[in-house]
C-alpha cells in the first residue's frame, strides 16, 4: 500500500490521541490513589487536612478534562501540529486554540510545568494553613488551672502572654471529632507556656493537650515543691481526665480509653508513677546521701543558701543513720504505681494511661525493681550536658532498668532547660538563679535538635495512641 502524507499525518495523530488518552487515565489513576492515601492517613491521624491538596488537584484534573474535550473536537477534524502552524490563530475558536497549545510539544511541556508549579504552590499553602492552626483555652479543675491546646480551623495569631510569645487562636472552637488526649506535666516551678512548642506540635498532629498548673509547685506557688508534689501530681492527672470525660464540651471530642502523658523534669515523676513505677522518700534520702555532690542539682534543689543546704544535709544524715524499721511511715511509704501485692497485676494507678514520654526526668528516687515493672511504652529524651538532673542518675537510669522504656533522643550539647521552648532570656535568667548549678541554656546548642526530638515524641504518641476505633 502506498504511503501518503495524509496517511502519515493520520498515523501520527492516532498515536498522539492514544498517548494523550493513556496519559489522562494515568493521571486520573494516580490522582485517585494519592488522594485516597492522604485521606486514609488523615483518618488514621485524626486530622482534617487531606481535603486541602484534593481541591487544587481536582482543579487541575478539570482543566485537563476541558483540554481533552476541546482537543477531541479538533482532532475529529484532522487537526494536528501542521494545521496549528498553518492556520491563523485568529480564525480558531477558543477550543481550537487550546488544542494547539496542548498538541504542540514544546508548549505542552511548558504548560504542564506551569500548571504543576501553580497547583503545587496552592496545594502547599492551603494544606500548610489547614494543618498549622492551634487553639488554646483554659478550664478550672479543682484548684488547678488547666490550659488546653488543640487543633482548630480558626486562624492563629501571635499572642504576647507575659514574657512569652506564641502563635495560637485563643478561645477558638475545637474540631467536632474524637481525638486522643495527652496530659503534659511541667517541671518544678514551671508553667504550660514554657513547653508550648511541644504542646503545639502534639496539637498539629491531631491531639488535644491538657497542661495543668500543678497545685503548690508552679511559677506562682512553690509551697509543695519536692516530695509533696511528687505524691500529688499523678492524682491530679487522673482528676483532669475525669473532668474532661464529664465536661459536655469535651466528652464527645475525646477518646479516653487510651491517654498519653508527657513529663518534663519533675513531671517525669508524674509520668513514671502513672506508668506504674514506685518510689519512697527513704530512697531519695539514700540516693542523696551517696551522691550529694555529684547530683547536687537535684539533692539540694531549692536550698540556695548555706543555712538551707546545711539543714537539708542534716535531715539526710539523720534518716540515713536510722534503721528502716524505726523510720516514720512517711519515709517508707510507697508512692506512684500499684504495689505488687495488690489485687491487680497491672502496676498503673490509672489503666487509661497507654503511653508516656519523658524529657530530662527526675528518676533517681524510683526503686529499681519497681521501675522494672513498667509494661506500657515509655519514650525518653535526655540532655547530655544536664547538670540539674545528671543523666546517669536519672534519664539513663530509667533506660537501664526499664525494658519497656526506649531512648527517643539524647541531645548533644543540651542543658536541662534546653528541651523547653519558648524560653525567653528573662525567664532563663530568673530560673537559673534558683538552681544549684546548670540552670542557664548551653551556648551553641543546636535548636534543630530540640525540634527533631519533639517530632520523635509526637511520632511516639501517634504510634501508641492511634488509631481511634
Amino acid at each position: 500500500m502506498k504511503t501518503t502524507a495524509f496517511n502519515t499525518d493520520l498515523d501520527r495523530l492516532a498515536e498522539r490521541r492514544v498517548s494523550a488518552r493513556m496519559g489522562w487515565y494515568t493521571h486520573a489513576t494516580v490522582y485517585a490513589m494519592v488522594i485516597s492515601g492522604l485521606a486514609l492517613l488523615g483518618w488514621w491521624q485524626g486530622r482534617f487536612w487531606p481535603i486541602a491538596p484534593a481541591l487544587p488537584w481536582a482543579g487541575a484534573w478539570g482543566w485537563r478534562c476541558m483540554g481533552w474535550r476541546c482537543s477531541s473536537g479538533a482532532a475529529a477534524r484532522g487537526c494536528g501540529p501542521t494545521w496549528c502552524s498553518a492556520s491563523a490563530s485568529g480564525s480558531k475558536s477558543a477550543c481550537e486554540q487550546l488544542e494547539c497549545l496542548i498538541m504542540n510539544t514544546p508548549s505542552r511541556r511548558l504548560f504542564r510545568r506551569l500548571l504543576a508549579g501553580i497547583f503545587s504552590a496552592v496545594s502547599g499553602v492551603i494544606a500548610g494553613t489547614a494543618s498549622a492552626q492551634v487553639g488554646m483555652q483554659q478550664m478550672q479543675v479543682g484548684a488547678m488551672t488547666v490550659t488546653l491546646v488543640y487543633p482548630t480551623t480558626s486562624v492563629a495569631s501571635t499572642q504576647a502572654l507575659g514574657p512569652f510569645s506564641i502563635d495560637v487562636a485563643l478561645g477558638a472552637p475545637a474540631l467536632e471529632k474524637r481525638q486522643r488526649l495527652i496530659v503534659m506535666s511541667h517541671g518544678s516551678g514551671g508553667s504550660p507556656l514554657a513547653d508550648h512548642a511541644l504542646a503545639a506540635a502534639f496539637a498539629r498532629a491531631g491531639f488535644v493537650v491538657a497542661q495543668p498548673l500543678h497545685e503548690g509547685n508552679n511559677f506562682r506557688d512553690q509551697r509543695l515543691a519536692g516530695p509533696e508534689t511528687f505524691i500529688k501530681r499523678p492524682g491530679e492527672v487522673t482528676q483532669i481526665i475525669d473532668a474532661l470525660a464529664n465536661d459536655p464540651r469535651w466528652s464527645s471530642r475525646l477518646a479516653l480509653d487510651k491517654v498519653g502523658v508527657h513529663g518534663m523534669s519533675a513531671g517525669g515523676v508524674t509520668g513514671l508513677s502513672l506508668a506504674g513505677a514506685q518510689w519512697r522518700r527513704i530512697d531519695l534520702v539514700r540516693h542523696c546521701k551517696a551522691h550529694e555532690q555529684a547530683d547536687a542539682g537535684f539533692c539540694f534543689a531549692g536550698a540556695n543558701d548555706a543555712a538551707a543546704r546545711a539543714g537539708r544535709q542534716a535531715a539526710f544524715d539523720s534518716a540515713d543513720k536510722t534503721p528502716e524499721a524505726d523510720l516514720p511511715a512517711e519515709l517508707t511509704a510507697w508512692h506512684g504505681g500499684r504495689s505488687p501485692g495488690s489485687q491487680q497485676a497491672d502496676p498503673r494507678p490509672d489503666a487509661r494511661i497507654a503511653a508516656v514520654s519523658l524529657a530530662v526526668p527526675v528518676a533517681a528516687i524510683f526503686n529499681a525493681e519497681r521501675l522494672a515493672r513498667i509494661r506500657i511504652p515509655v519514650g525518653v529524651v535526655g540532655a547530655q550536658r544536664d547538670e540539674v538532673l545528671v543523666p546517669r542518675f536519672h534519664s539513663a537510669r530509667v533506660l537501664a532498668l526499664c525494658e519497656a522504656c526506649t531512648l527517643l533522643a539524647d541531645l548533644p550539647g543540651a542543658g536541662h532547660f534546653d528541651v523547653l521552648w519558648p524560653w525567653p532570656e528573662s525567664v532563663a535568667r530568673e530560673v537559673a538563679e534558683e538552681q544549684v548549678r546548670g540552670g542557664l541554656p548551653v551556648p551553641g546548642f543546636d535548636a534543630s535538635l530540640r525540634e527533631a526530638a519533639q517530632a520523635k515524641m509526637v511520632a511516639f504518641h501517634r504510634q501508641h495512641l492511634l488509631p481511634i476505633p
